[in-house]
């Protein structure tokens, strides 16, 4: 039998299962790779908002980090909310031993405005994750957060990427889905540029769509996908995804992660 690849998660609980690390491994198994998790912190979170986060000692994330891959192994991993200066530079520290690819997604704030990552963990972000990564995956307000620059427009897109870039990552995914109009994102590593455009789905439901598609990604590259392969696929995916998110309590209910099942 054929074993599938293996994708790490290093990220925090959604105790809702719309987002984090619930969201990654859903993601994982409908990409069919075998999805392994280093929990940081646990929430207490639901359709409404994020009412407690809790993270995890630094000593426990790496005891998890170093279980599963000295004995499993992975071909990619994924980073989601770190939720402190001393998580990022742990998990910074972990991922430059590794030589698999790294998608980090820079959590900042949640869905619904709640901060998931601490101030002061600002120039972690910038100094140690971001040049480990191989791909880094920003929306609009995170990239404002990290750089300074403030997307208005498709126009903008480019400049937030190369201020991303400046910081190391090897390509940068800005998400344009807070613009107006089509859902365009544009993927660059400084030479290279896509542009992946996708319709609007009139569709409140959209929790854990970030989580979902940095997931995608990994799982992209650790089927052996060039990176813009992998985005373009995960974008395909989260798209759908949105597209078929449901209601679930009285909020923003989740995107569909199995709707191509």
């Amino acid at each position: 039998m054929s074993l599938p690849p293996r994708v790490l998660t290093v990220a925090g609980s959604d105790s809702g299962g719309g987002a984090g690390i619930q969201a990654d491994l859903k993601t994982m198994l409908a990409l069919g790779v075998h999805g392994m998790s280093v929990i940081t912190a646990v929430t207490a979170q639901n359709s409404l908002g994020v009412q407690g986060a809790w993270p995890l000692p630094a000593h426990v994330v790496r005891a998890q980090f170093r279980s599963v891959v000295d004995d499993i192994g992975v071909q990619a991993v994924k980073t989601g909310m770190l939720a402190s200066a001393e998580l990022v530079e742990e998990v910074a520290g972990l991922l430059a031993g590794l030589s698999v690819p790294v998608v980090v997604d820079p959590v900042g704030i949640s869905k619904h405005g709640d901060a998931l990552l601490a101030a002061s963990a600002l120039d972690a972000v910038r100094t140690k994750l971001l040049p480990v990564a191989t791909v880094a995956t920003p929306n609009l307000d995170e990239v404002a957060w990290l750089t300074g620059v403030r997307v208005r427009s498709e126009a903008d897109l480019r400049p937030a990427a190369e201020a991303v870039l400046a910081y190391g990552p090897r390509w940068v995914l800005v998400k344009g889905g807070h613009l107006d109009g089509d859902a365009v994102d544009l993927l660059t590593d400084g030479t290279t540029e896509h542009r992946l455009r996708a319709p609007r789905h009139d569709n409140r439901h959209t929790h854990g769509t970030g989580c979902t598609l940095a997931s995608a990604i990994a799982s992209g590259l650790a089927h052996g996908q060039p990176v813009p392969q992998a985005v373009a696929s995960a974008k395909t995916y989260v798209t759908g995804a949105i597209a078929a998110g449901y209601p679930l309590g009285s909020g923003i209910g989740p995107v569909h992660h199995g709707w191509n099942l």
